[in-house]
């Protein structure tokens, strides 16, 4: 099943639920700031498990206390779709005292 880019106006409207989050270039992207390496790289392994649950997967950079993420969709010819909205979901619902609830 062919995944179809999203339109501008609702790509911003969804951005909108997901503080952090933002649309640069043609990719979503987030960096978090934790509170050691350690649970950086914890929050990595949590994050690349989900990647893999949802088989979408970002690029995904650990500094020293940071996580990166940049992320689109190859199969929609580099376009932002609903799949990596749910993927920024997941992600913000696992990063500590970032999440949306």
């Amino acid at each position: 099943m062919p995944v179809e880019p999203l339109p501008q106006k609702e790509i911003e409207e969804r951005l909108a639920e997901l503080p952090g989050w933002s649309l640069e270039g043609d990719r979503l992207t987030r960096a978090y700031r934790l509170g050691s390496h350690f649970a950086a790289a914890a929050l990595v392994v949590h994050i690349a498990q989900v990647q893999e649950e949802l088989d979408h997967h970002s690029d995904l950079t650990l500094g020293y206390h940071t996580v990166s993420l940049s992320v689109n969709t190859h199969s929609a010819g580099g376009a932002v779709t609903d799949k990596d909205f749910q993927l920024a979901r997941r992600v913000q619902d696992l990063a500590p005292g970032h999440g949306a609830g």
